[in-house]
């Protein structure tokens, strides 16, 4: 009996290390899909030419590998509605896509709301649509811990190990460091250990197999993860709700032709009415792409503004 609990001891850490490789720790190593196998275009030569391909940054807020077909068959839309070729350029991190951003080198960003809210590159943006899921654009930081925890507030994980998602994330890090600062302390001192996932879901994995006693994440993708993994959400208990906040944006570089605009506008506006799309769209927790209120990022273009988590 011991061996085998000695052997499982084993197998489980040796998970946790694939989990934490696997979740950002290499994240100097981006890497590039484009579609199609062995076609590797540089970056475009920044002009408004019909030929050259349109440019789609991401860094997925679920696992990359489960969700790039999603995202490629997005990608498919736009190429068949614009008559272009369209690229998509994965990143790992935020960061990494708010620099594509900043360096001029994408035309369209899938950005999460931490990533809007902490943008601050020369090259301006604008937002172009909004998602919406389940009738609301809006959704909640929520904290889950081990569902045997005894632990049932943020006060209660003082000491304790945390899994944030992104450092740029608002509902999977900067909810927390917010928390904290109005209660004078930071990540630093506050929690004895806290590592990054670099994916909501790793971190609801994270959590439900005891690597971290507590993480925060969106309320949506939570709501997912019980009809797709309801093994790991009924591993877990959410002990607190924060919130509301936008959903993540889809920008644009503001010095797009303000035609080349609207058109991409109305293809996304339009996205959910093709049935294939609509399917993928489903999988990314997406309904529909809506008209953006900018508005509701404002206080937390503030709050990122309070920190050094900006590009």
């Amino acid at each position: 009996m011991k061996i085998k609990q000695g052997l499982s001891a084993v197998l489980l850490i040796i998970i946790s290390m694939v989990l934490l490789v696997g979740c950002g720790f290499v994240a100097k190593t981006p890497y590039i899909d484009f579609g199609q196998a062995g076609e590797t275009p540089s970056l475009y030569n920044k002009n408004e030419s019909a030929q050259r391909p349109i440019l789609i940054a991401l860094a997925s807020v679920l696992s990359p590998h489960e969700t790039i077909t999603y995202y490629r068959e997005i990608a498919m839309n736009v190429s068949r509605k614009t008559g272009r070729p369209a690229v998509l350029v994965q990143r790992k991190t935020y960061a990494e896509v708010n620099m594509l951003l900043a360096n001029g080198d994408v035309d369209i960003a899938f950005m999460s709301t931490g990533a809007y809210s902490s943008y601050r590159g020369m090259n301006e943006i604008e937002l172009l649509v909004m998602a919406e899921y389940g009738g609301s654009i809006l959704y909640n930081a929520e904290v889950i811990v081990p569902k045997d925890s005894t632990i049932q507030s943020i006060a209660d994980l003082q000491g304790k190990v945390f899994a944030f998602t992104d450092p740029l994330s608002y509902s999977g890090h900067m909810v927390i460091e917010d928390y904290l600062r109005k209660k004078n302390a930071v990540p630093e001192t506050f929690f004895r250990r806290f590592f990054y996932t670099y994916s909501h879901d790793k971190s609801l994995w994270a959590v439900a197999n005891k690597l971290a006693d507590g993480a925060s994440f969106d309320s949506q993708i939570f709501e997912y993860a019980k009809l797709k993994t309801p093994e790991l959400v009924d591993k877990v208990r959410v002990i607190t709700t924060i919130g509301p906040a936008p959903t993540g944006p889809i920008a644009v570089r503001k010095s797009m032709n303000a035609e080349q605009k609207e058109q991409l506008r109305s293809i996304f506006l339009d996205m959910h009415n093709d049935p294939n799309t609509n399917n993928a769209m489903q999988k990314l927790i997406i309904d529909r792409f809506i008209l953006p209120t900018p508005e509701l990022f404002e206080p937390l273009k503030t709050l990122y503004d309070r920190t050094s988590l900006t590009l």
